[in-house]
This record gives structure tokens, C-alpha cells and sequence, in this order.
């Protein structure tokens, strides 16, 4: 489904919402530290970054950006 005007950290924290994720179950696509990071607004997501997260929810990239 369409996330209409959203931002990145909350496109990801409802698909971890979703998924029934904490941060650590990210660990394959970047730290722990990172997620908390990104969730909290204090980092970007990146363009790796968000490539890694579009393969791992199986999402189109371009929502992460």
C-alpha cells in the first residue's frame, strides 16, 4: 500500500511494526546503534542503507529516501 508524505524513520518503524521487529533484528542490514539512531531523527537514512532496508521488507528504495 501508498504511505502517502511520510518520513523515512517512519516508514521504517511501521515496517518493523509490521514485521514484529526490534532494532537488533536488523542487524544484518546495519548496527543496532544505527537504527536507533535513525528512528530517534538525530541520522539519515542512506542510500546503501536504504537499498539494504528495500531488500530486507522487499519495498521500493525510493520510500526510505
Amino acid at each position: 500500500f501508498v504511505i502517502a508524505d511520510a518520513e523515512p524513520r517512519d516508514v521504517l518503524k511501521l515496517l518493523m511494526e509490521q514485521h514484529g521487529l526490534g532494532q537488533s533484528d536488523l542487524a544484518e542490514v546495519m548496527p543496532q546503534g544505527r537504527v536507533s539512531d535513525i528512528l530517534a531523527g538525530r541520522r539519515a537514512i542512506s542510500k546503501a542503507q536504504s537499498k539494504a532496508l528495500a531488500q530486507r521488507f522487499k519495498v521500493d528504495a525510493g520510500v526510505f529516501l
